[in-house]
């Protein structure tokens, strides 16, 4: 039996023992000592109450024990918010706003142990649960001070009302303040969350905040962004699905798909494990240094004016795009610096545009991925140069890349072409992704039988080569050019 358990027992005991001396000396009546029990037990149920329940919203201070009561100790209850407590309404016919934010305060303001950046407390891993409730919500459930971490909001779903503001998140990890610090909040979980938009705002925005983790969500009817990340660092997005519209693909309403599902503006972010089935765009990334893995896009087709992935940082792209599926949705990169994008199938025509800004692309790898298609003729990786050709390339390889019912691209070219004659050019258009360049040109020449002849590269322009004998003769030339070192 624990200590405080003992001690109450104890005590019941005592003042039973005491009123039974008393009471048994006057005789009372049956009646009498019945309600004399039933107010020891009611006594002895407070103390265990008070032991044991969870946080209660906005508790009132306890009153100063008095002497008798000072030898026993009252450990505080774990750190569980449930949202319930506070009237949040779990049926969703009434609006639970106020409810959630005023737990959400409780938790933020609650008991701290020391910190996690500077400046940041720790909550102890205090949690706000939704019990598995559907809950209204008028206005976006921002968290209202900063300087908070280690933070969880799990298991249940949030929807917008009709009249939720069209530029709000359901859950927001921002402040208006002027005075906030570098960095908002720190270590903040969000996980086993539906979030309906109602086609009204949008889900999830964290705001200069570290280590966010959005983990096993479902966010849906967002009419601007499903997640919307700015400045901060790591910001983990895994095992989740986002879509304007639920579908399961072949929507009749897909040429009017509109929104973004993960808009990231910031570095050394991930995105992995996620499913992104209806919207105008996928996924845009705005910052160096992040991961996309394990990611499924089918939203908004190419072909309807939809994009896949759209990395947008002109260049310092620093980007790693893996093991992933663009179903009938691409990628975009403008101006990319140091991209890597392998291990990823493209299906339905699905391509990759290196677009020009300011006519730069470096360190660029497109390597060991698949593309299928439709036999239409579409390049697996297209140049967009409607601001300016590219000027400045180096270190881009697109290689070892396989094609069915495509047109294979690549920075690399083999070719041969055979006959009799003094002059033999092969044409690499077809196939090398930039026009009108080749940096290196390596050939064979294998005239046929046992003649010798001279022979010498004469001439490399528009992609192609111009190899010629001294004398004709039956020959073979082989050739392989480079466009990317």
């Amino acid at each position: 039996m624990g200590k405080r358990a003992w001690a109450f027992s104890l005590l019941f005991l005592v003042v039973l023992a005491y009123l039974s001396h008393v009471l048994g000396d006057v005789h009372p009546e049956k009646k009498q000592h019945d309600h004399q029990m039933k107010k020891m037990k009611a006594f002895k149920a407070s103390f265990i109450r008070r032991d044991s329940i969870s946080k209660s919203p906005s508790p009132s201070p306890s009153p100063s024990p008095s002497p008798s009561q000072s030898a026993v100790t009252v450990t505080p209850g774990p750190r569980v918010y449930h949202v319930t407590s506070y009237g949040a309404d779990p049926t969703g016919k009434s609006d639970s706003t106020q409810a959630i934010l005023q737990a959400i305060s409780d938790a933020l303001q609650g008991p701290t142990n020391g910190f996690l950046m500077q400046g940041i407390s720790n909550l102890g891993g205090a949690q706000i649960n939704l019990e598995g409730g559907n809950y209204l919500i008028s206005q976006s459930l921002q968290f209202p001070v900063v300087g908070c971490g280690n933070l969880m909001i799990h298991g249940g779903t949030l929807k917008a009302s009709d009249n939720f503001p069209t530029d709000g998140y359901l859950l927001d990890l921002s402040t208006s303040s002027n005075n906030a610090p570098e960095y908002f909040f720190e270590y903040i979980t969000l996980r086993d969350l539906l979030l309906d938009s109602n086609f009204r705002g949008g889900g999830i925005q964290v705001i200069n905040s570290l280590r966010t983790s959005i983990d096993n969500c479902y966010i849906t009817h967002f009419t601007t962004n499903g997640i919307f990340v700015k400045g901060g660092h790591e910001t983990y997005i895994r095992n989740s699905f986002l879509g304007q519209h639920i579908t399961a693909g072949g929507d009749k309403g897909e040429r009017n798909f509109s929104g973004t599902a993960i808009n990231i503006i910031g570095n050394d972010n991930s995105v992995t494990d996620v499913v992104i089935f209806s919207a105008e765009i996928g996924i845009i990334l705005s910052g160096q240094a992040n991961l996309i893995s394990g990611v499924h896009c089918y939203n908004k087709a190419t072909g309807f004016g939809g994009t896949g992935i759209y990395l947008k940082l002109p260049g310092l792209t620093q980007t790693r795009i893996v093991d992933s599926y663009l179903d009938y949705t691409g990628i975009v990169a403008e101006d990319p610096v140091q991209l890597h994008i392998s291990n990823t199938f493209f299906l339905g025509d699905a391509f990759i545009k290196l677009k020009s800004i300011n006519g730069l692309v470096n360190g660029v790898n497109i390597v060991d991925n698949m593309f299928a298609g439709s036999n239409k003729g579409i390049d697996i990786v297209q140049l967009d140069q409607s601001n300016g050709h590219f000027k400045t390339i180096d270190q881009v390889v697109v290689d070892r890349n396989n094609v069915k019912g495509m047109n294979l691209k690549s920075t690399i070219g083999n070719g041969v072409v055979q006959g009799n004659g003094t002059s033999w050019i092969v044409d690499f258009n077809p196939i090398l992704v930039f026009p009108n360049l080749i940096k290196n040109v390596q050939y064979t020449f294998y005239p046929s039988g046992n003649s010798f002849v001279n022979h010498a590269l004469r001439n490399v322009s528009n992609n192609r080569v111009w190899i010629e004998s001294q004398e004709q003769v039956p020959a073979s030339v082989f050739v392989v050019v480079n466009q990317g070192t």
